[in-house]
């Protein structure tokens, strides 16, 4: 064969040769096109799951703040609630016992009143009580009118039966149920006797008088009124007169140690209404106790509902924290994800530079080539 020939066979061949890599290479472009094709869509895929799996626990995320705030709403109120209901009582209560105290206040001011009044028309009271059972029924029904105003019905008893069979005069009964003995007396005469007595001797002698008749009265109400373990330890001897009770502190303060020392003590009106105060506010202060006993009660509870309370919160916190664990880590393998999406596309963009250049390495030959057969 001829040179031309052999190169137009050589030309063909290169044209043919060229054709097919062109061939390859397009099949080639078209297998990565279509590999990128399935990538993207799986990248698709997992972004939507990942979108979904986020909303859905954003979903729960609030359901859960929703219910802790309506549970803490719930125990807001019910707290809020009792603490309203316990001021409310008490404050009830309050304004009930100053009305009560305030309305025995003007029952003694009034009976204080009426006894001045009545004092003021008694010339002596040795020509009102001439005889001794009048004073005796004088001395129990002041005593009685002292405690009656006094005290609240039920906390004390007029001729109470003791264990023994003796009745006292009047019992209170104090907060530990064992009653406190009041018993009247009024030794009138041997006080006359002695404020009447003219000479030394006879003043002794009503003295003494005196002396003996008193302590014999503490010596019955200790014997009679004194109960170990049922009555209280002391016992109130009490004398209806206020000058025969100055009489007897300011002239016999042997009897009155007698008297302290057998566990009775002599009181008169005005101290016996101050023991009454006494009582009574002893009294309240047992109330206000056991008040304060339920109000220490009803603490201790709240005290146990908020320390249950900080414990759901802390496992909620906790809950919280472990969601927002795995939010970062989903956070994470997003990042990854797109990390490694934009090294294939990186990929993909060097890879047909190369194709371009390579297909210009293989063309610059055959042009050569034709130039050099022309």
């Amino acid at each position: 064969m001829t040179d031309p020939t052999i190169v137009i066979l050589a030309g063909l061949a290169c044209m043919l040769a060229a054709a097919m890599i062109g061939c390859a290479i397009m099949m080639l472009r078209q297998s990565r096109a279509q590999q990128t094709e399935r990538h993207m869509a799986d990248l698709t895929r997992l972004q939507s799951e990942m979108v979904g799996r986020l909303q859905a626990m954003g979903e729960t995320l609030s359901g859960r703040q929703a219910e802790l705030a309506r549970v803490v709403n719930e125990r807001l109120d019910s707290v809020s609630h009792r603490l309203g209901q316990s001021l409310e009582t008490t404050t009830q209560q309050t304004v009930e016992r100053l009305q009560t105290l305030h309305e025995r206040l003007a029952v003694i001011d009034n009976a204080q009143k009426n006894l001045h009044d009545l004092s003021a028309h008694v010339t002596s009271l040795r020509d009102v009580l001439a005889n001794k059972p009048a004073r005796g029924i004088f001395g129990q029904g002041r005593m009685e009118a002292i405690v009656q105003d006094g005290m609240p019905k039920g906390s004390f008893a007029f001729q109470h039966t003791l264990t023994n069979g003796k009745r006292p005069d009047c019992v209170v009964f104090l907060p530990d149920q064992r009653p406190l003995v009041v018993d009247a007396k009024f030794p009138l005469e041997a006080v006359n006797a002695l404020r009447a007595a003219t000479s030394e001797e006879a003043r002794k002698d009503a003295a003494q008088r005196v002396r003996q008749d008193v302590l014999k009265h503490v010596a019955d109400i200790a014997e009679r009124y004194l109960i170990p373990g049922e009555t209280q330890d002391l016992a109130l001897m009490f004398v209806p007169s206020e000058s025969v009770y100055a009489e007897l502190h300011d002239g016999f303060d042997d009897v009155i140690q007698k008297a302290y020392r057998a566990r009775v003590v002599i009181v008169s009106p005005s101290l016996l209404m101050l023991a009454i105060q006494v009582i009574q506010q002893i009294l309240k202060d047992a109330r206000m106790r056991e008040a304060a006993d339920l109000i220490r009660t009803e603490v201790v509870r709240m005290v146990d509902d908020l320390a249950r309370l900080r414990e759901r919160v802390l496992k909620l916190q906790q809950h919280f924290g472990q969601a927002n664990e795995d939010v970062r880590l989903i956070l994470i393998s997003a990042d990854k994800i797109e990390k490694r999406a934009t090294r294939i596309n990186e990929l993909e963009f060097e890879g047909g530079e190369a194709e371009d250049g390579s297909g210009v390495i293989i063309q610059a030959p055959m042009r050569r080539r034709l130039e050099a057969g022309e």
